[in-house]
């Protein structure tokens, strides 16, 4: 045998090896799914908006509160803790397009401006009348730009651990979800991602939760499975990687917001600093409030969750004319 066929033999193998590594891996991934949705199935209704399919929830009657969850997230975030603190209003919180159970429409961008318009036509197309938009982490990014380019569809915004200020370099904790090519995304959400979420889920969890321990019943009623979908990690890194598109310039027209505005924050969120990302916005915003809360980390409406829902409430009453529920 010459050298040429050796290695020709050794260059089959290879391809073989890999062919069965992929193929594990893409079974791991459909079981891990498969499991998710058994556990954690769609919790609510949905619409077609633009192409896009929306999975939301609408519970109670009232003034409307409409709540935009953060990156790689869904409306159970806000549903589990938060509903049953808000009686008096009607509570409407959605998955954004690609996260959850909603779909993003063919060709559709995950840019933050698209993402505003989505919830501008989400909120016409439900008939609602000018509702109070709370969104956390990246939902509040979201939030923001809905306020700037669309703020006759809205009354207020109320940002719980908001990203609102760019940063031209990611992070060592994000790096995994900054994948340009669409191409490599859909390999990776259909490969190596879901069951490397599942091994480290528990560092993940600590990193979103800290200092403060995660819910036990997170995984179920808080929806913690449904992220273990490549649908939903696809959606995850497309927004992510969306970010850097209109970031820069929507941070620029703050001013702009003539609404009333409140933003919550914690003292040891590990995901977004509470100085930066809050305390900074002091002034950009016209009438801001900005309140701080000590201990508490990215989920305070987990940690905290009287206090969030009192804040909501706050800043709902100024939204709605100063008339409570």
């Amino acid at each position: 045998m010459t050298v040429f066929s050796i290695l020709l033999w050794a260059l089959a193998a290879l391809a073989v090896a890999a062919a069965l590594v992929v193929g594990y891996f893409a079974y791991a991934t459909r079981r891990i799914a498969t499991e998710a949705e058994r556990l954690v199935p769609a919790a609510g209704k949905f619409i077609d908006i633009d192409g896009n399919r929306i999975h939301y929830v609408d519970e109670g009657e009232g003034p409307p509160i409409v709540f935009v969850h953060g990156l790689g997230a869904q409306l159970l975030q806000f549903r589990h803790p938060l509903f049953d603190r808000l009686g008096g209003y009607r509570l409407i919180a959605l998955d954004r397009p690609g996260s959850g159970y909603s779909v993003r429409a063919r060709g559709a961008s995950a840019r933050l401006t698209e993402q505003a318009r989505v919830i501008r036509r989400f909120i016409e197309t439900l008939g609602l009348e000018k509702p109070l938009l709370v969104g956390h982490s990246l939902g509040g990014m979201v939030a923001l730009a809905t306020a700037l380019d669309h703020p006759r569809a809205i009354s207020g915004i109320a940002l719980l651990a908001p990203l609102t200020r760019y940063q031209d370099t990611v992070p060592p904790e994000f790096r995994a979800l900054y994948i340009r090519s669409p191409l490599k995304r859909w390999l990776m959400a259909n490969t190596l991602a879901i069951p490397t979420s599942m091994k480290y889920a528990p560092q993940t969890l600590a990193f979103i939760f800290g200092p403060q321990e995660p819910h036990e019943d997170y995984p179920i009623e808080g929806g913690g499975w449904v992220g273990l979908r490549p649908a939903h990690f696809y959606g995850a890194v497309s927004d992510f990687t969306a970010i850097e598109q209109d970031m820069p310039a929507l941070e620029k027209r703050y001013s702009e917001i003539k609404m009333p505005a409140g933003i919550l924050f914690g003292t040891e969120d590990r995901v977004l600093d509470y100085a930066r990302h809050g305390l900074e916005m002091d002034g950009a915003i016209p009438g801001l409030e900005i309140e701080i809360l000590d201990g508490i980390g990215h989920m305070p409406h987990y940690a905290a969750t009287d206090r969030v829902a009192a804040f909501v409430k706050r800043i709902a009453n100024r939204a709605f004319a100063g008339k409570p529920a």
